[in-house]
């Protein structure tokens, strides 16, 4: 096997066919194609080699024979120590050059991983992150607290934003109702943006009792197309305005949330504080890591195969596609649900598949790099993991991932560790 590297992520591999192999390919190749030919005088799939070689020419075996001598060719390819095959090969041959009875050379070309300057990945200067929580923070998140869990109750004078609305409404397009627009005693937060872009701010000021028509447009991408981008009308009674009466803070109130541990006001400003330094410290981490991994790959430039890239959004798409049949919806609903349309989702899924192939080729760089594998326990450990996770005995585990891909895995997190615990923080 000769081996030629074209590019960056391109190798071709010529091999020798001799006269033997490619006789067992033509074997094969007729084998395959016997069952379908028919001739007049034979049964179908009972036709002579050499009948049909007199009629269809031995030259319509060579493309299957040739498939079939580099099938096993390829695993020679495979195990090639310098270069790893990423996708599917293509075959480069010129038919005239094969000759039954003579040695002759057949090659493929394969994208491989491809071959870049890793740089500095260690020391990255990024900007630290505060994860300090002041009186402050507790206090807003206590205000929050009492908020979430305040009562509604009647109020007199004009809706006001915050309010809440209990109202009728019907929606007109050129003065016919559609369907959905319509409800009764209808109970909505003003300024929740819950309804259509300048909906609720039209009902600031009214009172109970009174009517009133409100005109608003729906959006452009509204999912249903015969409103989507109209000018509509709303006819609408409001009949009460209701506010919320916020909770008094005091021990009976700290009870009522039933927190395990926590009695007393004293007490939820000391756990209130813990969870957000907590909660800080997590946000800090990953802004910090955001930023080292943005600045990392924002540095190297790698051309990366197009056929890893399909790969990965054709995987990220199946998970999606799952995550539709989980909810029994068909993918185009899906994404209106999720308010993407079709263009955005597969620009979307493009650019974060070539992201994630990105920073896998740079992280498994530099876990070679630094030298990263698994000990022994650790595999151990991360056999147990997997066998607690999918509730199957570690030897059944095995059958499915081999140690080479555990390894892989636990380098691949340590040279991931290495470079955000390297970064230097200012």
């Amino acid at each position: 096997m000769k081996v030629e590297k074209l590019s960056t992520n391109r190798v071709k591999y010529t091999f020798d066919v001799t006269p033997h192999e490619f006789e067992h390919g033509l074997d094969h190749a007729f084998d395959h194609v016997q069952k379908d030919v028919e001739i007049k005088g034979f049964r179908k799939g009972k036709v002579p080699r050499n009948i049909y070689e007199t009629k269809f020419g031995v030259e319509s075996l060579f493309e299957d024979a040739l498939n079939h001598v580099l099938h096993h060719k390829y695993h020679d390819a495979q195990n090639h120590p310098d270069y790893e095959i990423v996708g599917q090969p293509k075959v480069d041959v010129d038919f005239k050059n094969v000759k039954r009875g003579e040695t002759f050379e057949v090659s493929i070309i394969a994208p491989v991983k491809p071959e870049f300057t890793l740089g500095t990945y260690k020391g990255i200067e990024v900007k630290d992150v505060s994860s300090e929580v002041t009186d402050a923070d507790v206090d807003k998140a206590i205000l929050s607290l009492l908020t979430q869990n305040s009562q509604l109750e009647p109020k007199t004078g004009a809706l006001e934003l915050g309010n809440t609305a209990i109202f009728d409404f019907e929606g007109f397009l050129n003065d016919v109702p559609f369907e959905g627009g319509k409800a009764e005693n209808y109970s909505l937060e003003i300024g929740s943006g819950q309804f259509i872009p300048g909906f609720e701010e039209q009902m600031v000021g009214m009172n109970p009792g009174e009517s009133k028509e409100i005109h608003v447009t729906f959006p452009e991408n509204y999912q249903a197309k015969n409103l989507a981008g109209q000018p509509v009308v709303f006819k609408i009674t409001l009949h009460e305005v209701k506010s919320k009466s916020a909770s008094e803070l005091n021990d009976q109130f700290v009870v009522s949330l039933n927190k395990e541990g926590v009695t007393t006001v004293e007490e939820l400003k000391a756990s209130t504080k813990k969870d957000l330094q907590a909660q800080k410290e997590t946000e800090a981490k990953n802004q910090i890591t955001h930023e080292v991994m943005e600045k990392l790959l924002g540095s190297i430039e790698i051309d990366i195969p197009e056929e890893m890239v399909e790969d990965e959004i054709k995987a990220a798409k199946e998970n999606v596609e799952q995550q539709a049949k989980q909810y029994g919806l068909e993918m185009d609903m899906f994404l209106q649900l999720s308010g993407v349309d079709k263009e955005t989702f597969e620009a979307q899924i493009a650019e974060e598949s070539l992201k994630r192939v990105k920073t896998t080729l740079v992280i498994e760089a530099v876990a070679k790099a630094e030298g990263f594998g698994a000990t022994e326990a650790e595999l151990i450990e991360k056999y147990e993991e997997l066998s607690k996770r999918y509730n199957m005995p570690v030897e059944d585990i095995k059958k499915y991932i081999p140690e080479t891909a555990l390894t892989n895995d636990v380098a691949m997190n340590k040279a991931y560790q290495f470079i955000i615990d390297s970064a230097v923080k200012k």
